[in-house]
């Protein structure tokens, strides 16, 4: 699938990326590009896009950086999110679903 790209600018919450689930693969890779200071945090969610996103769970790998990482998911989710909660700079998650 194409690359999806988010960025959150300062304290804040990207929209979500809403999985597709109609794929049989499930393999996402993330990367997070730091650009000057900031402390991100990727979560992901099970909850229907239909009734709204309520409940994320931090990423085991990206919660509480500062620096730029990536990580992957290959267990089904529905959404997943940027969390920037404190900086000044700039944090730009791309995500990328195999199918």
């Amino acid at each position: 699938m194409k690359p999806q790209v988010y960025s959150q600018t300062g304290a804040g919450t990207t929209d979500p990326y809403v999985v597709n689930t109609n794929s049989q693969l499930v393999n996402i890779g993330i990367a997070v590009v730091v650009t000057g200071t900031v402390t991100y945090t990727v979560q992901h969610t099970y909850d229907s896009p239909q009734t709204g996103f309520t409940t994320w769970f931090n990423d085991a790998t990206l919660a509480s950086k500062n620096a730029s990482g990536e990580t992957s998911i290959n267990f089904p989710v529905t959404g997943i999110q940027l969390v920037v909660s404190a900086g000044a700079g700039t944090a730009t998650m791309t995500v990328v679903q195999a199918g």
